[in-house]
């Protein structure tokens, strides 16, 4: 299975067109926004000597955060230019990174097979995913947590698509870097609320806790407040060892 042709171009034609200058993209927010506070929910939850892989991981700038609290951290991302800024990124080198698509099922069991049990750190990527490709990025998790990883999943919200509709539709249109989200043919928060907790269910992962949050972004509206997109959090473990 792959993604469709159209897809990965849009991924790919974005990070080219895309600055190593943080928070460039419009999701690149500091960690001190989005991953420490993550890892503070998933931690008490994980065994601290497995490492972690960040699904979806962009640029990378999450990862190396997730490099600080776990042993080993790699990056994996659809995107072959995603992973050129990560590598660049990564000056210190305290982290891993390779291009693999979720919905490849050989590729993610050979990850699988070379970290043996892992955590998860997957951060917006079932809503931007292909209705078709949900249930494999799902299953991806569930393949790589073994039996004793955990995973954090956070996903937006329908209260995110009103959000951005509307800003969107403001008199000035849509602030430059959702603007090039949009041109590039992306789609956030197209999943509905009830579809994630039934893909991750359907995958064979059991949710162990949940919240709601916001997901930072590093534009800011018309106002001058930050743009912040309501989502849900996610703490799973395989259901049938859970």
């Amino acid at each position: 299975m792959s993604v469709s042709e159209r897809y990965r171009d849009s991924w790919e034609s974005y990070w080219r067109e895309t600055s190593d200058a943080p928070g460039e993209a419009i999701w690149d927010s500091d960690p001190s926004l989005t991953a420490v506070p993550h890892c503070e929910i998933l931690l008490p939850h994980a065994d601290p000597a497995l490492p972690v892989v960040d699904l979806g991981c962009g640029n990378g700038t999450q990862t190396r955060y997730l490099a600080t609290r776990f042993p080993r951290a790699v990056g994996v991302d659809l995107s072959h230019a995603a992973i050129e800024h990560a590598w660049r990124a990564d000056t210190e080198k305290v982290a891993e990174f390779e291009q693999l698509s979720l919905v490849d099922h050989e590729a993610v069991r050979a990850l699988s097979a070379r970290l043996g049990d892992t955590h998860v750190y997957m951060r917006a990527v079932i809503h931007q995913s292909e209705p078709r490709d949900r249930p494999a990025v799902a299953g991806a998790v569930a393949a790589l947590l073994g039996t004793r990883g955990r995973a954090f999943v956070v996903e937006l919200t329908s209260g995110s698509k009103e959000l951005l509709q509307r800003v969107a539709a403001s008199p000035g249109g849509p602030p430059a870097k959702l603007r090039r989200v949009f041109d590039h043919g992306l789609k956030p928060a197209g999943a509905a609320d009830d579809e994630v907790p039934r893909l991750l269910g359907e995958a064979g992962l059991r949710i162990i806790d949940s919240g709601d949050t916001t997901l930072p972004q590093t534009e800011d509206l018309a106002d001058g407040t930050r743009l912040d997109l309501p989502a849900r959090w996610f703490v799973l473990a395989p259901a049938r060892h859970a």
